[in-house]
């Protein structure tokens, strides 16, 4: 191997420098390495020369070149690869933790609520992989590093080229088609090409190790082993460990279950089954493993410092860019502003507001802006002991307040140990207008636009045409137009040059910038709005492809499928929509209103329960929201509790009577409670007000008791 070495330094030598080895597997031998043109440790993975010139260089180029596209916080990325002296190499980041397999050798079997954990993550990775076409073939703990308590899966794609070469011979272990104690019955025996179940497979052989100890099948031999795996049934992981519960051991099994078409059909089933079992510590207490893995968040409103208290709008905007920031990044639960905002001007404690939202972290802050000087204050705070994380102060010129808020950002990631892919660093060190001046307008345009009234929506309008007027490549603006103009074609004034005003703009900001996932989502409202549903879905799906924790993307997406009566497709992003924003009350109002159409009793019940409770919790700090009283009100007289739900829908239009958007959900209120006379009176006075969303109306089952009376078929024919 010194041989190697030698011949693995001189042929690099102008790109890294090779220190020394820290592992070999079937496959490849590791070399920890300094990248000398970028200056950073890198690990160097060699294939063994034997593999190399069976393979070759271009059919291993090949598909190390597929694998180099996935991005995702749990998958170890590609820096480089290539040939140099015959030999065939990969560069993967140096991860300073260890191995699965190292802790399994240490502990033997982990703690469950961390093996749970782990599953997750590894889940995560697979379902991200296989949604772009690429299968790992070789999960195995070997395969995961541990970085910061997180699972990483590394060597995406070698699995693959290896198999290419070594064919179907399983004498060797690690270099054929898997791992034999990992290896799915289908990819053991070879008759089909492995696909996503397969990878289910082998991380459901991980799962059963890290919580029983050993994997569900061996042998003395290769060939043994996989005969038990085919002849024997699955075994129970509880019988190893008694305190996994009974529903933690189906997931395992079910993982494990020896027809793909038995198993979880994709890795993402795997990452929902994996958030909800409950596990049982060794003391018989039982424990809840938490829904969501990520690191959490809540940035609230930044305090306005300023001498003359006329900031308002800058310090929100401060924080909103800060959440929106934040948000790029897969790895990180970020409360949504509404929510984070509801705690504004209130001496709330910190710990409350973090059980209240659901996170593990607070940002709390403070702007002092003073003519061309700002001076801004971060701190990061821990819920539960309300330990600092990080806390800092910028003194700079008002020009630099994009620097800092890419700064906030960056030291909040670096304090809650989250790995970025390259695309979330390039999103947060993204300035979407170096002009300052367009940007406070841009800033006072979404102050307007969240106060969700007509005449402020209209206002923020004009406020995002002031900020593109002073800079015309600013994308960011344009959505807001475009956004802007989509609702009040849809809720106020249903004028053709609206909903031309929304196409041009969003199409502008597109032009501008391709890869903005707001430009696809302002996209897909319009063109769904304005019934161009092709287009619209399409859009969507692209603003999701771009950023798939965009919440709203998934949100409007849910409201213009369920417009195009695909109920089902619109409940699923609406349940990714609240996986998303857990917070939110209005994902969860849709999803309940929709599985109205086609779920179980018990379902639809679950979710309106769900959904008056985070309306309680809305309103509880929102008390004057007329749009939460408006669809709270609904919801309300769905179960049953008729009082409040009449409170709460006469409140939402005591401040705009004659708020389109508002009457037509009194209507939906008024035909629950079998008030026809009402419930038409708001249909008509809406309609009259400028609401035209013919297909919604349409679509809505809220409308279905009064859907064969002869008026409301006349109003459904005049729009």
């Amino acid at each position: 191997m010194p041989e190697l070495v030698d011949r693995l330094r001189a042929a690099l030598a102008a790109n890294y420098t090779v220190e020394r080895e820290v592992g070999r597997g079937g496959m490849a031998t590791v070399f920890a390495a300094q990248d000398q043109k970028h200056d950073r440790r890198v690990a160097l993975k060699v294939l063994h020369p034997e593999l190399a010139a069976s393979l070759g260089a271009e059919r291993f180029l090949r598909e190390i070149q597929i694998a180099a596209r996935l991005q995702h916080p749990h998958i170890l990325p590609l820096y480089d690869s290539g040939e140099a002296d015959r030999l065939l190499y990969y560069v993967m980041p140096f991860v300073e933790g260890e191995s699965l397999r190292d802790r399994i050798n240490r502990e033997k079997r982990l703690p469950v609520e961390d093996a749970v954990r782990l599953g997750r993550d590894i889940a995560a990775a697979l379902d991200y992989a296989h949604r772009q076409g690429v299968v790992h073939r070789d999960i195995k703990p070997e395969n995961v590093m541990l970085s910061g308590g997180e699972a990483i899966v590394t060597d995406f794609g070698i699995a693959k080229a290896v198999t290419a070469a070594a064919a179907t011979n399983l004498t060797q272990t690690g270099t054929a088609v898997g791992t034999p104690a990992y290896m799915s019955p289908e990819q053991a025996s070879g008759d089909s090409e492995p696909d996503g179940r397969s990878d289910v497979y082998s991380l459901g052989c991980v799962l059963f190790e890290m919580l029983a100890g050993a994997t569900p099948f061996t042998g003395p031999t290769v060939q043994a082993l996989i005969t038990r795996r085919f002849t024997e049934p699955v075994p129970s992981v509880r019988a190893a460990r008694p305190e996994v519960t009974g529903e933690l051991d189906l997931v395992v099994t079910k993982t494990l279950a020896k027809e793909p078409e038995e198993r979880f059909a994709s890795a993402a089933a795997v990452v929902q089954a994996l958030g909800s079992p409950k596990v049982v510590t060794p003391q018989g207490t039982p424990l809840s493993v938490p829904a969501a893995q990520k690191k959490s968040i809540a940035v609230l409103p930044f305090a306005d410092m300023s001498p003359q208290k006329d900031q308002d709008y800058f310090c929100d905007g401060i924080a909103e860019e800060i959440i929106n920031a934040l948000s790029r990044i897969e790895a990180l639960q970020v409360a949504s502003r509404t929510s984070s905002f509801a705690f504004k001007g209130k001496n709330e404690d910190i710990g409350d507001i973090g059980k209240r939202l659901k996170v593990a972290t607070v940002l709390e802050g403070s702007v002092r802006k003073a003519g061309n000087r700002l001076r801004v204050t971060a701190q990061l705070v821990k819920v539960s002991d309300g330990y600092q994380l990080w806390s800092e102060s910028y003194s700079r010129e008002l020009a630099d307040v994009f620097e800092v808020q890419e700064e906030i950002a960056q030291n909040i990631v670096r304090a809650l140990r989250v790995m970025l892919t390259e695309e979330e660093k390039r999103a947060i060190e993204k300035v979407a207008t170096a002009n300052v001046q367009a940007y406070e307008y841009y800033l006072r345009g979404r102050q307007f636009y969240h106060q969700w009234r007509r005449k402020s929506v209209e206002q923020a309008r004009r406020q995002f045409e002031r900020a593109i007027e002073i800079d015309p490549g600013y994308a960011l603006a344009y959505t807001g137009v475009a956004m802007c103009c989509s609702f009040i074609y849809d809720f106020w004034d249903a004028s053709i040059a609206n909903l031309e005003m929304a196409y041009a703009a969003c199409q502008k900001a597109l032009e501008l910038d391709v890869k903005l996932p707001e430009a696809h989502l302002a996209r897909g409202l319009a063109f769904g709005i304005g019934r161009r549903y092709e287009e619209a879905n399409s859009a969507f799906e692209e603003a999701i492809r771009l950023q798939p924790n965009l919440a709203d993307a998934h949100y409007f997406f849910g409201r213009t499928l369920r417009q195009q009566g695909r109920s089902r497709e619109a409940a699923e992003q609406f349940r990714a929509a609240h996986r998303l924003r857990p917070e939110d009350y209005q994902p969860m109002v849709f999803l309940a209103s929709t599985l109205e159409g086609f779920g179980s009793p018990a379902e639809v019940e679950a979710a309106r329960r769900e959904a008056m409770q985070l309306l309680d919790q809305h309103l509880e700090f929102n008390p004057d929201d007329a749009r939460a009283l408006n669809l709270g009100g609904i919801m309300a007289a769905r179960v049953g509790e008729l009082e409040k739900g009449l409170a709460w829908m006469k409140h939402s239009l005591t401040s705009s009577p004659d708020d389109s958007n508002l009457l037509y959900n009194a209507a939906c209120f008024y035909s629950v409670q079998g008030h026809a006379d009402e419930a038409i009176r708001c249909l008509q006075q809406a309609m009259d007000n400028g609401w035209r969303a013919k297909d919604w109306l349409a679509n809505d089952p809220d409308l279905d008791p009064i859907r064969n009376d002869p008026r409301f078929k006349e109003i459904a024919d005049q729009m």
